[in-house]
């Protein structure tokens, strides 16, 4: 009894042993708090990926620029470098290494949210993914994020004519610099790190986000006004190291795959059951809510479609935004 008590103790270490050497865990960084979108998002896919196996695959995430300071720019290197993990981060950032990453937000080019997540998984996308090789990164999958809308501290918006020399915090892409320069806006790009100081001293008057931002961010306390403009679209890509994803079992690596899928269409559910509560809780914080009118849309628009020959030249590659146009009808 003895010796069949020491062989079990001694087959259960093994397994034991096996197993912890099996474990492997993943770090993933979002750019944004807690309770934003796409840090919920990360949340919800660490979930999936677990469950995918057993437990083996950690991912944990770190919010807010955590391990890569803030620095957008930066986190990009250090994920190809492989000092991060993981990462999941704007695709207008990324525009900073492949001009074509812009394509996705020319304004007004997507018709709704089912446009934008076609165009995301369609060739357009899957070639904006294969061109990450290029800067040393692994791009698992793109994800949507909701219509960018605009706050300020001076007025609502509702005509291009109510920008006029506000000054607007944009990200560090000259598509913004362009679009909001062309309505009369003073365009300011800047670090999302430095928002909130910058609205609250005044250095800028507002700033443009999907709508959970200025809730997660808190930016209602440095802002008065929300206007509802679906301005833009935009999306996250889901990228990994190299190194570290190759490093990873055949079953991990579909694990990975699998759960960006899966975590893709949970997100775009969880941001539609969530929107007009975000607006109602930014109203509860004392921010005024407008929505533009499709007749009040058509000027911003109109403004849009001006600067498509402008567009096309920072896309900087004519025959991808000539796909892009014609990938929404929009020839």
């Amino acid at each position: 009894m003895r010796q069949f008590t020491m062989r079990s103790l001694i087959a259960a270490a093994t397994m034991l042993t096996a197993s912890l050497a099996q474990a492997e865990t993943l770090t993933l960084s979002t750019p944004d708090p807690d309770t934003s979108e796409i840090t919920v998002a990360a949340n919800k896919f660490a979930e999936l990926v677990s469950a995918k196996t057993n437990g083996e695959l950690t991912i944990k995430v770190f919010p807010n620029g955590t391990l890569y300071g803030g620095d957008p720019s930066a986190a990009v290197k250090q994920l190809a470098g492989g000092s991060l993990d993981m990462l999941v981060l704007a695709t207008s950032l990324y525009a900073n290494f492949n001009p074509k990453f812009s394509a996705i937000s020319i304004p007004y080019l997507f018709d709704d949210e089912a446009q934008l997540r076609s165009y995301l998984a369609g060739e357009p996308g899957k070639e904006l993914i294969a061109d990450l090789n290029a800067i040393g990164i692994k791009g698992i999958n793109l994800w949507p994020r909701p219509f960018r809308q605009m706050t300020n501290s001076q007025r609502p918006i509702e005509k291009p004519e109510d920008l006029q020399g506000l000054k607007f915090r944009v990200p560090n892409n000259p598509l913004w610099v362009e679009f909001f320069g062309k309505m009369g806006a003073v365009p300011t790009p800047m670090a999302f790190a430095e928002v909130y100081n910058a609205l609250q001293l005044k250095v800028v008057d507002g700033q443009e986000n999907p709508v959970s931002v200025p809730l997660s961010a808190k930016f209602y306390e440095v802002q008065k006004y929300v206007s509802i403009t679906n301005h833009m679209g935009d999306g996250w890509v889901l990228g990994i190291n190299p190194a570290r994803f190759e490093g990873l079992s055949d079953a991990h690596r579909k694990a990975i795959e699998e759960a960006a899928v899966e975590a893709e269409a949970w997100k775009v559910e969880n941001d539609n059951a969530t929107a007009e509560k975000t607006i109602a809780e930014l109203q509860a914080q004392g921010m005024e809510v407008n929505r533009l009118t499709p007749e009040q849309q058509q000027a911003f628009v109109a403004i849009a479609k001006q600067l498509y020959p402008v567009f096309a030249g920072l896309v900087k590659d004519q025959a991808f935004f000539d796909k892009t146009v014609a990938a929404v009808g929009k020839n």
